[in-house]
């Protein structure tokens, strides 16, 4: 059995009864525990989906089989009502769009924020930022507040911290993060653009 985070965008025009109905269908074919079930409610779109511009997201953590997965990912795309869901291993992020952070001594280092010279790759094809953001390696704070325990990838806020004006991810160089972060973030970034959390390039039409 293993923990799965499965996030589910319905029509918006269902009501709350329809949704909790479909949801206990699909959980039902996992056969396993239901942890939590977050119901955001109906929520705009970062682009269309289905020619809608809403969406209602759900956010549910069931202990499941993973031999199940297959019969209720079918389901759930023949399903008419959901527009769109994604089922991802649970490493810990909360049903909430909010990340994990953590609070240490004033003048402390996190060991996670320092980065190692060796795991500084891929930043020469992605790197597009002004001179004064380059060089100086060594300690090297992630960025401005709390340090991140646990990057959410429903974490719009915190994603756009560190995406440009154009949607692109900006590179560590720029926002001095170590290089496993980077890949988090990059990981995070990929899985907000699918559920319309984020767009994929923004528009600058007023």
């Amino acid at each position: 059995m293993r923990l799965y985070e499965v996030v589910y965008i319905f029509d918006p025009a269902l009501e709350e009864s329809a949704i909790e109905k479909k949801i206990e269908k699909f959980h039902d074919l996992l056969g396993g525990t239901v942890q939590e079930t977050d119901f955001w409610g109906v929520r705009q779109l970062a682009y269309p989906i289905q020619k809608q511009n809403q969406g209602a997201y759900v956010v549910s953590q069931v202990q499941a089989d993973p031999a199940d997965l297959p019969e209720f990912e079918r389901q759930v795309k023949l399903d008419e009502a959901v527009m769109r869901y994604l089922v991802v291993i649970n490493e810990g992020e909360p049903t909430t769009g909010h990340s994990l952070v953590k609070e240490r001594p004033e003048g402390t280092i996190d060991p996670d924020d320092v980065e190692d010279d060796d795991e500084d790759e891929d930043d020469e094809d992605d790197d597009d930022s002004p001179p004064e953001f380059q060089g100086g390696r060594g300690r090297r704070s992630r960025h401005e507040g709390p340090s991140i325990t646990l990057l959410n990838y429903k974490d719009v806020e915190t994603l756009s911290r560190f995406l440009t004006e154009s949607g692109k991810i900006l590179p560590k160089r720029t926002t001095k993060v170590t290089a496993r972060f980077q890949r988090q973030l990059g990981s995070a970034v990929k899985r907000a653009r699918y559920l319309a959390l984020i767009p994929y390039v923004r528009n600058h039409e007023a």
